[in-house]
């Protein structure tokens, strides 16, 4: 059985010259050397605003004081309405949807042939 090759180049060519594999060269391609880098190699990004968009921490949950009353932004009651009224809706359209599993069908089915072999009594004939 022949040895396994790798798919790497070094490796699955024949090497004819001694010297030829060791050349710096060749080693350099393979192995660089490791480089020193910042976090990020990217300069900073802009937002096209003067100012900072960083808020300074104050200490108060969501920087309101106590006993002062957070004022609402106009999306929150749209957003708090559509989801708990959409949510609601969903809960009442499954809580209405019709039963169309197979375990009902098959035994109304049996309910049905047993009262027309006579099995059953029929709940109707009181």
């Amino acid at each position: 059985m022949p040895p396994l090759r790798s798919r790497h180049l070094a490796t699955s060519v024949p090497i004819l010259n001694r010297s030829l594999a060791l050349s710096p060269s060749l080693t350099r391609i393979h192995n660089p050397p490791p480089v020193l880098r910042p976090f990020s190699s990217n300069p900073p990004s802009r937002s096209g605003d003067a100012h900072s968009h960083y808020d300074p921490p104050s200490g108060w949950l969501w920087g309101i004081p106590p006993g002062e009353k957070r004022e609402k932004e106009g999306w929150e009651n749209v957003w708090i309405y559509g989801f708990f009224g959409g949510l609601l809706m969903g809960v009442v359209a499954y809580a209405y949807k019709p039963d169309t599993s197979i375990q009902t069908w098959a035994l109304e089915e049996a309910r049905r042939r047993l009262e027309g072999e006579g099995i059953l009594p029929d709940p109707q004939k009181k």
